[in-house]
């Protein structure tokens, strides 16, 4: 009875390994999963983004179109290497999590067929209990019976084993698949965000060299005609106050009477 209690502990414990990888890592292939599609929403929305500012830059003065141009162009590539994680994401986090829908079905297999093995095990020992109460003195068919359990406790041992065997393997590479994963995780994110920071440390000194005293020169002198300089000239001239304009009158008066004496 001691080995069939021993392999039915394995058996529960190998249950509940596997089915707390299917739990959590299908959970975390979800997220991961939505973490991505939520980047690749961002891009698409970057990408509107940059159409808007190109067009609005278009209409504006020289110095500021410049400028957000320029921010534009740097934003826009952002989007290309924010592309380049969300295609990373996908293939170095999210597939890797999936495949252990496969894997941990075939785990699965393996711990149906020591199952399988372990309840023929046990039916075979009640089997022969009943046989040596019913017919204790027929040394037939309880050699019969003790054989078959003898095939049946060997074939639950081999399978036993397999299976000890195996998830150990899948214990040992479902601990360094989750150290690959999140270390390759790490490192996309990481190189999107150190070039984000140089991008956008581009894109602020766009901005920030905007000249806005030039643009307001410019905004301003497009208020007016060509010619506005000049005429102004001449409304100055005309706008004279009447004690200007008389005084100037007598002076001349003056000159002039002078000259007929």
């Amino acid at each position: 009875r001691e080995p069939l209690l021993w392999r039915d502990n394995q058996t529960r414990q190998v249950r509940e390994a596997v089915s707390n990888v299917e739990k959590h890592f299908g959970e975390l292939c979800q997220i991961f999963a939505a973490y991505v599609r939520k980047t690749a929403r961002l891009r698409d929305k970057a990408d509107l983004l940059v159409n808007e500012i190109y067009a609005y830059a278009a209409t504006e003065t020289p110095s500021l179109k410049l400028g957000l141009k320029n921010f534009a162009d740097e934003f826009s590539k952002l989007q290309d290497y924010r592309q380049a994680e969300v295609e990373r994401l996908e293939a170095k986090v999210v597939d890797p999590l999936k495949s252990y829908g496969t894997i941990v079905k075939l785990k699965r297999d393996d711990l149906k067929a020591t199952l399988t093995a372990k309840n023929r095990e046990a039916k075979q020992l009640s089997q022969l209990e009943r046989t040596r109460q019913r017919n204790p003195s027929d040394r037939h068919i309880i050699y019969k019976a003790e054989s078959d359990l003898q095939r049946a406790s060997m074939d639950a041992t081999r399978t036993s084993r397999q299976l000890e065997e195996t998830i150990d393997n899948f214990e040992k590479q479902k601990i360094k698949d989750i150290k690959s994963i999140f270390s390759e995780f790490i490192t996309i994110e990481m190189l999107f965000h150190g070039k984000a920071l140089e991008i956008y440390t581009a894109a602020y000194q766009n901005i920030h060299n905007i000249d806005e005293n030039e643009d307001l020169e410019i905004f301003r002198s497009s208020l007016y005609p060509p010619d506005y300089q000049s005429r102004l000239d001449i409304v100055r001239a005309n706008s004279k106050s009447p004690l200007q304009r008389t005084g100037s009158s007598k002076f001349s008066s003056g000159i002039i009477q002078m000259a007929e004496l």
